[in-house]
């Protein structure tokens, strides 16, 4: 059974979610005004993306560790899905990091989709907050775009 979910996003994770979002803006602006300078922006972003997309990967081995829903079989074949996913990410977001900027956007971009995806068919079964699905698809949004500015900046300059 699951247990009634919060609605409400608490305000440290909201500060620091959207607040991690800033880099991801900061350095997209930097390399649609900054041309001299934004091939290293888009280094930057890239390097960022790669890192966040790692860590939401790692929300998983904690909800696969935590949840209460992973207690019967049907369960512990779940929470070795879970386990087995969260390391997904990084593997997607390491090689990003030695590939062309266009590429390596394409790669991060898929890496965030899919995991969004992740998000959804766990909370399809297990018990998360109301606010994370929400939150997660206004995190990944905006990450996704700017990682497709940087990945396309080289197409208008």
């Amino acid at each position: 059974m699951h247990e009634p979910r919060q609605a409400t996003i608490p305000s440290t994770a909201a500060w620091l979610g959207y607040g991690g979002l800033l880099p991801f803006v900061l350095l997209a602006l930097g390399i649609l005004i900054d041309t001299q300078r934004a091939a290293g922006f888009s280094a930057a972003l890239i390097a960022y993306g790669a890192v966040i997309l790692s860590f939401v990967g790692a929300l998983h081995w904690g909800f696969a560790m935590s949840l209460g829903e992973f207690t019967d079989e049907s369960g512990h074949r779940r929470r070795n899905e879970e386990f087995l996913w969260s390391v997904v990410p990084a593997l997607l977001a390491w090689p990003a990091l030695l590939l062309s900027t266009t590429v390596a956007s394409a790669l991060l971009i898929a890496g965030f989709v899919t995991h969004y995806g992740q998000d959804r068919r766990l909370a399809a079964f297990a018990s998360l907050p109301a606010w994370y699905l929400p939150m997660r698809l206004r995190l990944t949004v905006v990450a996704c775009l700017c990682l497709a500015t940087g990945g396309l900046a080289r197409f208008w300059r």
